[in-house]
């Protein structure tokens, strides 16, 4: 089955589970926003291909994340701030450009995996997570946590490492979460970032 969605090309990656924080300014994603609220619909963030985040249609990766606007006000500076919450993976089918440059697409839901316990050998991934995470402001510090949730860690951890940005698409479409976790342990360590 698949559902027709606007999609938001943006330099980063965001995954199930995760809360994404904007400012936004162009009338295209206004709209979009205004719309969405009205409609009670989800909006696609995809990661940029090819193109930039303003001006003309950027091209975007076709495995991105449906998410819903969990919360949003009017600036003092007088952009729209909103918070995007990553509700679950999606593969694009095809894609339309409207006038205002905004992408709309026709996208297939892809299915979530159970939630996994995270193995001891992994524990210290929890205990970097946990210390990133108290660094931070909301919505990081007030969003629903899974620390015992393989895919919710590994997860957390791709979007808010410094990692290059097709690595994170990389595990983005990595199925497994046990997988992916472990994936992410041995590149976490090639880079210095964690140690065993």
């Amino acid at each position: 089955m698949t559902i027709t969605i606007p999609l938001f090309p943006l330099n980063t990656v965001l995954f199930p589970g995760g809360v994404l924080p904007l400012r936004l300014f162009e009338p295209r994603y206004l709209d979009m926003v205004s719309n969405c609220l009205r409609n009670e619909t989800g909006i696609g963030v995809v990661l940029i291909k090819e193109g930039s985040e303003v001006g003309n249609a950027a091209r975007p990766h076709d495995i991105g994340t449906m998410t819903s606007i969990c919360y949003w006000n009017k600036r003092p500076d007088g952009l729209l701030g909103i918070t995007l919450k990553g509700e679950q993976r999606f593969r694009v089918v095809s894609q339309t450009v409207e006038p205002s440059q905004l992408l709309v697409a026709e996208v297939e839901l892809l299915a979530d995996a159970p939630p996994m316990p995270v193995h001891s050998e992994y524990q210290h991934m929890t205990d970097l997570l946990q210390q990133i995470i108290n660094q931070l402001e909301p919505p990081y510090t007030t969003m629903e946590t899974h620390y015992d949730d393989a895919g919710w860690v590994s997860g957390r951890l791709v979007e808010l490492l410094p990692l290059q940005l097709s690595e994170k698409q990389w595990f983005l479409q990595v199925e497994d979460p046990l997988e992916r976790l472990a994936e992410l342990s041995v590149s976490l360590q090639e880079k210095k970032y964690i140690q065993k």
